[in-house]
């Protein structure tokens, strides 16, 4: 081998090794994942159902569910308090364990008395925590919980499409699992008591 030709692929070795590091360093790597820990979650700022501002302190010290929608929302939403209501049920003296927390994706229409209205609805979870905001708070903490949501329609009777993932957190206030909305209450009330375990 020539010189030259060794000296070549010792400056792409050194090149590729540069570019490699300063990939990992953007971020472009998922370090989360290489570290067994899941990138969902963090800070935020938001407004809850009484007006009031708060932030990912919230989570503290209780397991918290939180899902993604919105109170105009005509089945996934509604559906999915319910069976949060009634895996609270099942799980019985550890339901004082657990939090349900509302996050709106739709906070032109559903300000903190919307929310407020649309959670004192008696099959919900007892002890909801609505959350809105601007667009861009809004915007935030879906980005940081890996949500989706897109306006569908124009006027008033327009639509939300948003995922429909119930985030498990643990005390802490860092993700422990993903409960899917359409599992039956004793299958979530299960997942649930098996993580505060």
């Amino acid at each position: 081998m020539s010189r030259r030709n060794l000296i070549l692929i010792v400056a792409c070795v050194v090149g590729l090794i540069f570019l490699g590091g300063a990939a990992w360093r953007a971020g472009v790597f998922d370090q989360g994942e290489a570290a067994g820990t899941a990138l969902v979650g963090g800070p935020f700022q938001m407004v809850d159902q009484n007006g009031k501002a708060v932030d990912q302190s919230i989570l503290k010290g209780k397991w918290s569910a939180v899902f993604f929608g919105f109170t105009y929302c005509p089945d996934v939403c509604p559906t999915t308090l319910q069976t949060l209501a009634a895996a609270q049920q099942e799980l019985g003296d550890k339901a004082d364990r657990l939090q349900v927390v509302f996050v709106s994706v739709d906070p032109e229409r559903d300000t903190p008395e919307q929310l407020k209205t649309y959670l004192s609805n008696e099959v919900f979870p007892k002890g909801t925590i609505g959350l809105t905001g601007t667009p861009e708070q809004v915007a935030a903490m879906a980005k940081a919980y890996r949500a989706y949501f897109k306006k569908n329609g124009e006027g008033q009777d327009y639509l939300m499409d948003h995922s429909t993932a119930i985030y498990l957190m643990n005390p802490k206030g860092e993700f422990a699992t993903v409960l899917r909305h359409n599992s039956p209450p004793a299958e979530l009330a299960k997942q649930i008591a098996e993580a505060i375990s």
